[in-house]
Parts: C-alpha cells; sequence; structure tokens
C-alpha cells in the first residue's frame, strides 16, 4: 500500500506556500516585490495565529497570483513597531509597494479572499 506525501498539520513550519520573511527580507519580500503580496504577522506563542496560520497556507496553495508571507513579529520587532502593529495575528496587504489593508484580528478564508 502507497500512502501519498499529503501531510495535514496546523503547525506553524507548515509553510510550504507561505514565504518566511525576516526584518533583512521584508523590504525586498514585501514592498519591492510586484503585484500583491499578503502578509501574516504572527508570533510563536499566540493562539489565534497558531489558527490563522493553516486559513493563510490554504489560500496560498488556491492563489498563485497573490504572495504569500508571514513575519514573526518577536524576530522582527523593527519591522512591527514601523508599522505599528500592536496586536497579532495581524493581516496586511501590499499592493505594487503600497499598503491597501492592515488590520489585526483573525480572519476568515472568505474575508482574506474578499480583500485580494
Amino acid at each position: 500500500m502507497t500512502e501519498g506525501r499529503q501531510t495535514i498539520s496546523s503547525t506553524q513550519e507548515d509553510t510550504d506556500m507561505v514565504n518566511v520573511i525576516t526584518q533583512d527580507t521584508y523590504e525586498q519580500e514585501v514592498m519591492k516585490a510586484e503585484g500583491t503580496v499578503l502578509v501574516d504577522f504572527y508570533a510563536d506563542w499566540c493562539g489565534p495565529c497558531k489558527m490563522q496560520a493553516p486559513i493563510v497556507e490554504m489560500l496560498s496553495e488556491e492563489r498563485s497570483d497573490v504572495k504569500f508571507c508571514k513575519l514573526n513579529v518577536d524576530d522582527a520587532p523593527a519591522i512591527a513597531i514601523q508599522l505599528g502593529i500592536s496586536s497579532i495575528p495581524t493581516i496586511m496587504v501590499v499592493k505594487n509597494g503600497e499598503i491597501t489593508y492592515k488590520e489585526p484580528g483573525l480572519m476568515q478564508k472568505s474575508d482574506l479572499e474578499a480583500l485580494l
């Protein structure tokens, strides 16, 4: 019996289609990117962030026209301060270098789709 490679997980490491970015790569990966970028700001200890991650991952598998990124605010405090992110999870959408949406709170897939 051969098993497929499909795994179902809701861990923060489950980021096949979501780029994990850092303070050093943020500017290039998000602000200088062409097209639409969705950024999930999270922390490993955050319960709602752990619920947001698989929703973003699922959407990333369906939408090849959008770049999906996630940034751990504990590892990139300067970016969080610069953007005024004081609550997580926060979802931010950037289109051709311009922030078009930035709000904290857990978002459902349909709400994320509406932003894009």
